[in-house]
């Protein structure tokens, strides 16, 4: 196998998963990468995560979703464990594009529902998308169109559609978002004001929050003519995003979002129009746009890897895929949500409509001794399965492994990290000082597995794996 092979599969399963064990690495080098990537691109052809069962049965919280703890745990869950990786990653894609919070909603299932859209639609059609973020009632409660009416238009749906969520500052008029708040009037929550003053007595006793559901109200929508981007008609929220859809600015918005997330934090202007471009000839298919980036030169030229920050959801995830921890869903799990809160990443509650602000912004002098610290905790436990795991492979390698190869098979199976000459280095003196590593003799052996432990930890440490 060439080491530009292994290097490329596994920026792939970074950016398009969450990373992957060395099973997984080894799976997908002996589809070849273009395989690999239509794979990836196929999510229903994988299974489906099978325990939702015992999860209802054994996790009460998880299954009731009534706290906001309880869902983060069960969707890094999903993370950790999903067989259909780019599903995933998309729905955390769409979750930072589409920010919605429960801070306002005060409604932890309807969030979760809420990334079950993202599940359904992320690698279809952006009208598809959008159509049912509109319908959705998680979305409807956060940005107030429960209170747009016929008479008394609302316009903080409809100005965040084409601010933030489609189009971009600069590409429409103050009157095209008046008039987009007006065909979006009617779309509604059924029995809104009853929920809106549960949500707000913050009682989920004693059988937690009702299910929130769409409703469309014909006698509170405004049927008038409307004027939208140049175009008139008696506009409903249908046509108005059928209208988006067809725009060039949101071609390029979308295609810029997507590079930001799965290239690089710096934009290139020539790559975000070669995606636009595809965006525009496959009629805004998502699954389409993907495959033209995973399969460009940029994405897989040695300039894009590792120069995206992970963020904390991206750190977490991770770390327990490498590690095996949490295979199980069991209550420790929200520990972990816990982790990437203190980072900086509440997922499910965004700071603002915004969603978060990334790159280097997710680290600083508090964040990161918090990330190295939840990342070197699972990686120097020796029990892990997926310590473990690298433990045996590095035994298969030969009874004696010399300093320079331990840390190339480590960092091989970490995901293939490529680190600094100066940091390679650092850690080579590092285990050199104890030697050689044997597995011949077992009382030598049990302090060969902690030095690979040790070792782990301090990878993790590194700045090279807080990139992706």
């Amino acid at each position: 196998m060439k080491a530009d092979e292994h290097g490329l599969m596994t920026h792939l399963l970074r950016r398009a998963g969450f990373g992957a064990t060395p099973d997984e690495i080894d799976a997908y080098l002996a589809l070849g990468y273009e395989a690999a990537v239509e794979q990836l691109l196929h999510p229903e052809d994988a299974p489906a995560m099978d325990d939702e069962d015992l999860i209802r049965r054994y996790q009460i919280d998880q299954n009731s979703l009534m706290l906001i703890e309880s869902s983060q745990a069960y969707w890094l869950y999903r993370m950790i464990n999903t067989k259909r990786h780019l599903e995933e990653k998309m729905a955390l894609f769409w979750h930072g594009l589409f920010a919605t919070a429960y801070g306002k909603l005060n409604h932890a299932k309807a969030m979760v529902n809420q990334t079950n859209i993202f599940r359904r639609n992320g690698l279809g059609n952006f009208r598809t998308l959008l159509i049912e973020l509109s319908r959705d009632p998680a979305m409807i409660f956060w940005l107030d169109n429960k209170d747009n009416h016929q008479g008394a238009p609302n316009e903080n749906y409809g100005r965040e559609l084409l601010e933030l969520f489609s189009m971009g500052i600069g590409n429409y008029t103050e009157d095209d978002v008046k008039t987009c708040a007006r065909a979006f009037s009617g779309w509604t929550i059924a029995n809104d004001e009853y929920m809106s003053i549960r949500a707000s007595r913050d009682s989920i006793w004693p059988h937690g929050r009702l299910d929130w559901q769409f409703q469309y109200r014909p006698d509170d929508h405004d049927d008038g003519d409307k004027t939208f981007l140049g175009q008139t008609g008696r506009f409903n929220g249908e046509d108005i995003i059928d209208i988006i859809c067809r725009q060039p600015a949101t071609a390029w918005f979308v295609a810029g979002k997507l590079y930001n997330f799965f290239v690089a934090d710096t934009p290139d202007e020539a790559a975000i129009q070669i995606l636009a471009d595809e965006f525009a000839s496959s009629n805004g298919n998502i699954g389409s746009v993907m495959r033209t980036l995973f399969l460009s030169d940029f994405f897989r030229s040695e300039q894009a890897r590792f120069a995206r920050v992970k963020s904390p959801a991206e750190l977490v995830a991770g770390t327990a895929r490498l590690t095996g921890s949490h295979q199980f869903s069991d209550w420790s799990i929200v520990n972990l949500a816990l982790d990437a809160n203190y980072m900086g990443q509440e997922i499910l509650n965004p700071p603002s409509v915004e969603g978060w602000h990334t790159g280097m912004e997710w680290v600083d002098t508090g964040t990161l001794v918090e990330r190295v610290n939840s990342a070197a905790k699972d990686a120097g436990d020796i029990n892990q399965p997926g310590v473990r795991a690298i433990v045996e492979r590095l035994r298969a390698r030969g009874e004696t492994l010399s300093p320079k190869e331990l840390v190339e098979g480590c960092l091989e199976l970490a995901g293939g990290i490529k680190l600094s000459s100066a940091t390679f280095d650092r850690l080579e003196s590092y285990v050199s000082d104890q030697g050689d590593l044997r597995f011949a003799q077992q009382d030598i052996s049990d302090c060969s597995e902690q030095r690979v432990a040790d070792l782990l930890q301090l990878i993790v440490a590194t700045r090279e794996y807080q990139l992706a």
